[in-house]
């Protein structure tokens, strides 16, 4: 960046040299016209000072829409590679669920205790959900609640027990989640009509 500091440094005394160049050249024809010599000097040399000037704006131009494009592909690469390992956090949570699987099922082959198999499976329900709450995972629950779109879609409609339940949710065939309160599965239920 000093490199970069010091050629526009340098730029800038070019330009102030240029500029005071001009200056002088415009003195020295004013005076010259004052004494009746008109020449069409003063106009070539505006215009090669204008030429100049020109060069130098192209020239930052450049350099800040390369310094941008340089900004643009550094950002998206790095959002790509946010994106790719963005949920390496999690699955690393969850590797210890799948362990516990695993050793389920492998227990399950060898006891005939039902009971067993029950407490096992549930204890690996419970530290699965845990890790999702802890996410920020949700569930809705929607059961008894006024239809909502939402969060609910409709499968069917059924004629309501009560008239309490006219319009609300009276079976939830799927359970719907909220991440962060944000819906990232709808509520599959039936509603009474």
């Amino acid at each position: 960046m000093s490199e970069e500091k010091m050629a526009d440094e340098k730029e800038l005394k070019e330009e102030n040299e240029a500029v005071m160049d001009e200056q002088e050249n415009a003195d020295l024809e004013a005076s010259e016209n004052a004494d009746g010599n008109e020449t069409k000097e003063p106009e070539l040399d505006k215009f090669s000072a204008l030429e100049e000037e020109l060069k130098v704006a192209n020239d930052k131009y450049l350099r800040i829409y390369s310094e941008f494009e340089n900004f643009r592909r550094r950002t998206a690469k790095e959002k790509l590679e946010l994106i790719s390992s963005a949920s390496e956090g999690l699955m690393s949570e969850i590797i210890p669920v799948l362990d516990d699987f695993d050793r389920a099922i492998k227990t399950n082959k060898e006891s005939d205790d039902i009971d067993a198999i029950r407490e096992g499976m549930t204890l690996v329900h419970q530290k699965f959900h845990s890790i999702l709450k802890s996410k920020g995972l949700q569930e809705m629950n929607s059961m008894g609640k006024e239809f909502n779109i939402d969060e609910h879609e409709a499968l069917t409609k059924i004629p309501a027990p009560n008239k309490k339940l006219k319009g609300r949710v009276v079976d939830v065939i799927e359970k719907g989640y909220k991440l962060n309160d944000k819906v990232v599965r709808y509520a599959k239920v039936v509603v009474g009509e």
